[in-house]
């Protein structure tokens, strides 16, 4: 998705956009059409297909109480628009697709396993990836930065589910297949909803087998914690182990790799950009700018579960509420200069991660994880150009940078 700013003041014929169709977001740039909606229309409803639709939620304070409020908005009619009018199979199932008080009962044992202590132990390993796969860029040649670091999750979350190597490759493709069955590039027959299938009923077989083999032989792994976990008196069964498999694997797919790349595709070449390589003190800053740049989960969706008012407008009970991330992370009400990349932003609060009780349970590992590889970035290269153009992922539901061709320039050997 490109973020070229706010617009140039061009009025914009909000019955005229889309923003369900994945093109937009492939070809197009939703910030000036949010900006407009923030303005004038910031809870608005949009029709799809006859009788369907939903509310657009673009402003920062209605975008967090929608998520925060499980009493008035749940979760577990599905979190995405691809289930816009379908209940999701995974309700009350899935971590994801289940409100509290159980849901905080499922998520307890993987946010214990994720700490930041825990997550901490693994940074060494982190570390050995990021540099396996920064490795050919210090040749100084072209080198497809989004192409590259898309691996990068698949690696440190295939690590903790303790997932054999060799098949991180398919399952990093058929995780694009799930999150954008749109893209030419990962569409299969030039069908959709095929991809989709496809991709859900792979991996759905793939983590049966893994989770067959776990219960049989637990470990030290995300999958045995699953596996072996007591939810309300009793281990989840193995549906509900195979789809929060699922979910935990995209989940990490989805955040980390776009985050760097967003940064790089609107800064390589810039002063901007040569702040940040400049001083690794702010790292931490960089991290946290980039999360709120990129926004790399692009909407989650709720229904209302009883009458809400929100702005002025009556959502009925049932009604489909859609949350737009990258608009609410540019609010200009609490972002100053909310178009400008400051890696000295303070407060920064954005909601990259979501908000309330469905805040991302993996938030440590994607933070830990982009830490170290702008560490990396910062301590090995000196500038980074553009090499060619760049080309976004065709989703609705994840901003996201498929290709990025650049060349970096490595620090000397005397440098850091």
């Amino acid at each position: 998705m490109r973020i070229s700013g706010p617009g140039d003041g061009t009025p914009i014929d909000l019955d005229a956009v889309d923003l369900a169709d994945p093109e937009l977001y492939a070809h197009g740039d939703p910030h000036p059409v949010w900006r407009a909606m923030r303005r004038l229309d910031p809870i608005r409803w949009h029709p799809v297909d006859g009788d369907l639709g939903f509310w657009s939620v673009t402003t920062y304070e209605h975008a967090d109480r929608v998520l925060r409020d499980h009493t008035a908005f749940t979760s577990q009619r599905g979190t995405l628009l691809n289930l816009l009018g379908k209940d999701d199979p995974a309700g009350g199932r899935q971590m994801a697709a289940t409100d509290p008080p159980r849901h905080t009962r499922m998520r307890e044992p993987l946010r214990r396993a994720l700490a930041a202590r825990s997550v901490e132990r693994s940074a060494g390993r982190i570390r050995e990836q990021v540099r396996r796969l920064l490795a050919p860029a210090s040749a100084g040649e072209p080198f497809d930065f989004a192409w590259t670091v898309a691996e990068l999750p698949m690696a440190v979350t295939g690590t903790m589910m303790a997932l054999p190597r060799a098949d991180w490759p398919r399952l990093t493709r058929l995780t694009f297949m799930s999150i954008a069955p749109d893209d030419p590039e990962f569409v299969v027959g030039g069908d959709p909803g095929a991809t989709l299938e496809q991709a859900h009923r792979e991996l759905f077989a793939y983590f049966a087998d893994i989770v067959r083999r776990r219960r049989r032989d637990p470990g030290d792994d995300l999958v045995s914690l699953l596996a072996t976990a007591d939810v309300d008196g009793r281990v989840l069964d193995h549906g509900e182990i195979i789809s929060n498999c699922y979910s935990l694997l995209l989940g990490a797919n989805v955040t980390t790799p776009h985050v760097p790349s967003a940064m790089l595709d609107t800064l390589a070449g810039t002063p901007e950009l040569a702040d940040v390589l400049a001083h690794p003190e702010l790292v931490a800053g960089a991290v946290e700018e980039a999360l709120r740049w990129a926004s790399p989960a692009n909407h989650f969706m709720r229904h209302a579960v009883r009458d809400v008012e929100l702005a002025g407008r009556k959502i009925r009970s049932g009604d489909a509420v859609v949350v737009w991330l990258g608009s609410a992370n540019r609010d200009e009400s609490v972002f100053s200069d909310p178009f400008g990349f400051d890696i000295r932003r303070k407060p920064n609060r954005h909601i990259a991660f979501g908000s309330g009780p469905h805040y991302c349970v993996g938030h440590t590992v994607a933070r830990v994880s982009l830490r170290i590889l702008f560490e990396e970035l910062v301590n090995g290269f000196a500038a980074v150009e553009r090499a060619g153009e760049t080309e976004h992922l065709c989703s609705n539901f994840v901003a996201g940078v498929k290709h990025l061709p650049v060349i970096a320039e490595p620090r000397s050997r005397g440098g850091r």
